[in-house]
């Protein structure tokens, strides 16, 4: 009996370190997010949500067995996206994730080392964030906004909608190589539906992109199509001010113009972006690198209309254009 005893106590000795072991407080993952604009902005709030929800969907829980660490840049503010990237670098995190093309220079330059999931960026080739689409190679990975060739719907979608414009400003940003790239697609394309473009270029002052707008709208006939880029997400609710005032039909790249007062947009679902960028951060911290991870582009492009917006303006929205639209803002 003695022995029996003795060895169910060595046994109960032997089990004590993989107890211990069982109980130790589970490894805490560091995610680092840099996103533009203001940390209040509804667009920004939802985005970021449906990131931390997808992670969650995943086994990662903020507070739990994961930390999230965000920055908000000021919206083209080069130097502050730098001042923040390099914040979150020195944190060390498992992953960065980091929002638009503009923050994205910034994380590249602190770190070659550190995984970065980009989000919300058009042509991550041509700007030489990756080497390719298929091979990113580097630290970097993530899903770009869209190919160009969508900018050729936009002047094709405004005729359609608004069949009497032959005029079309586009709002572009001319400091980044994407705001060049998006008007030289809607250039070749605005001719065969009978549609002149003229570029206005987006700057952080508001009250110069008043004035052009105004300009241009002084002569009949005339639209408006905006490319996606920082500064227009920052001028967003002055954009779709301006078009309303100068009953200027408008097409958009995004859906939050439109529900915001805009006429029309078509465009990928950029906060799906975030459900599936969660994807890549979850395989990154188990183990694979953004160098095998094939940069992604949409799956699903979106049409939405402002029926309101439409009435406003004395246009009817033509059946065919009505039955695309995946959503109708009434």
């Amino acid at each position: 009996m003695r022995r029996r005893n003795f060895i169910r106590g060595l046994a109960a000795t032997a089990a004590w370190p993989v107890a211990g072991r069982a109980q130790q407080p589970e490894r805490v993952r560091r995610i680092g997010v840099l996103q533009p604009g203001a940390r209040d902005d509804p667009e920004n709030r939802l985005r970021l949500t449906t990131f931390q929800q997808a992670l969650q969907g995943l086994g990662w829980t903020d507070g739990r067995n994961v930390h999230i660490e965000t920055r908000f840049s000021a919206a083209g503010d080069a130097a502050d996206a730098r001042k923040n990237a390099a914040e979150l670098a020195a944190l060390a995190p498992d992953v960065i994730l980091s929002v638009g093309s503009s923050g994205l220079p910034a994380v590249l330059q602190t770190t070659r080392t550190v995984p970065i999931v980009f989000v919300l960026v058009p042509d991550p080739v041509g700007s030489g964030f990756v080497h390719s689409l298929s091979q990113p190679g580097g630290n970097a990975t993530g899903f770009m906004t869209y190919e160009y060739n969508l900018c050729g719907k936009w002047p094709e979608l405004l005729k359609e909608i608004a069949p009497g414009v032959t005029r079309a400003a586009v709002l572009r940003d001319p400091a980044i190589t994407t705001g060049i790239g998006q008007f030289a697609v809607i250039q070749s394309v605005a001719p065969s539906v009978g549609v002149e473009v003229i570029p206005i270029n987006l700057s952080e002052d508001p009250a110069e992109l008043e004035r052009e707008v105004a300009a241009f709208a002084q002569t009949a006939n005339g639209g408006l199509i905006m490319t996606a880029g920082v500064l227009s997400a920052t001028h967003r609710d002055l954009i779709v001010t301006l078009a309303a005032q100068h009953k200027l039909p408008a097409v958009y790249q995004e859906r939050n113009y439109v529900a915001a007062g805009g006429l029309i947009s078509y465009g990928p679902n950029f906060v799906e972006q975030f459900r599936r960028a969660a994807g890549y951060v979850d395989r990154i911290i188990k183990g694979e690198k953004p160098a095998d991870l094939p940069v992604q582009a949409p799956t699903k492009y979106e049409l939405v209309i402002n029926l309101k917006t439409a009435k406003a303006l004395g246009l009817a929205v033509p059946p065919s254009v009505r039955a695309r639209a995946d959503e109708v803002i009434e």
